[in-house]
């Protein structure tokens, strides 16, 4: 069974475990999703089933926007509630100082990543090593955060939202914006992603493949059994003959090719419309 479908991950559960769970529940073998959340975190999940796993780098999944609640005072090497150690009590802070520590995100922000994250160290997990009680060190990244907003500060819980580029780490968004504020340590309490791009949750409805891709429309005007079974396209019969990745709609199947140094290879071959 091909299908697209936006689930919601809840909390204190393993993307992987909720894969299977989902798995089970419509009867099939084989299904991935795209974006890993944090088995703290809750939220948007992109599902693909069937050969709609290939799709996922080609769909429209960014900028991506997370709610999450910091919780200033809190220590944890993790920087959620998983690993909290201890909490410093502190005392209130201005709002508007809380409201400009959270605008001042916004822009291009290079910051260090998590030790506890999925990035590799020499081919190992950052986070395996984390565990073991190694040294972690990881160079700084780089993200958009396009808009951050304070969406309520009920000492010492600052709730926001951030709208960022693919890859950006929340948690260490939280740690930034508690330095920022003066406090040596700062976790998140709650994290929830609310949209991928344009995919939201609707209660698992089955998407469009048509209107989910990020790559432009190509028309094919030759032989029409040539895109049907795969074979080699020529150039001349594609209407946009520029470099790039196109998607093409053979009716019942799309595929997806790219244009390069004036020739025309498959990125994907073909894959059935549901």
């Amino acid at each position: 069974m091909n299908r697209l479908f936006v689930a919601y991950k809840p909390s204190w559960i393993g993307s992987n475990l909720f894969l299977s769970k989902l798995k089970r529940k419509y009867g099939v073998k084989k299904a991935g999703f795209s974006g890993t959340l944090d088995p703290f975190a809750k939220g948007v999940l992109i599902i693909g089933m069937g050969s709609y796993t290939k799709l996922f780098r080609f769909l429209d999944k960014t900028p991506k926007t997370y709610r999450a609640t910091l919780w200033l005072g809190a220590k944890s090497d993790s920087l959620d509630v998983e690993m909290v150690e201890e909490v410093e009590m502190l005392k209130p802070l201005d709002e508007q100082k809380v409201l400009d520590a959270i605008k001042s995100l916004e822009g291009e922000l290079e910051y260090e990543p998590p030790i506890f994250s999925a990035k590799r160290i020499d081919g190992q997990r950052a986070y395996d090593l984390a565990r073991a009680g190694k040294e972690v060190k990881l160079n700084k990244i780089n993200s958009t955060i396009y808009e951050a907003k304070l969406i309520n500060y009920s000492h010492p819980f600052i709730t926001f939202e951030a709208t960022v580029s693919e890859g950006t780490y929340i948690r260490s968004l939280g740690r930034i914006i508690a330095h920022r504020l003066g406090v040596e340590h700062g976790s998140l309490s709650m994290l929830e992603r609310l949209n991928e791009g344009q995919f939201f949750y609707e209660n698992e409805k089955p998407l469009d493949i048509k209107k989910s891709l990020n790559i432009e429309q190509n028309f094919y005007h030759g032989d029409a059994d040539n895109l049907k079974y795969g074979r080699v396209l020529a150039i001349e019969d594609l209407e946009i003959q520029k470099e790039g990745t196109y998607w093409l709609d053979n009716g019942s199947s799309i595929a997806i090719i790219k244009i390069e140094d004036n020739a025309v290879k498959y990125e994907l071959g073909r894959v059935e419309i549901c």
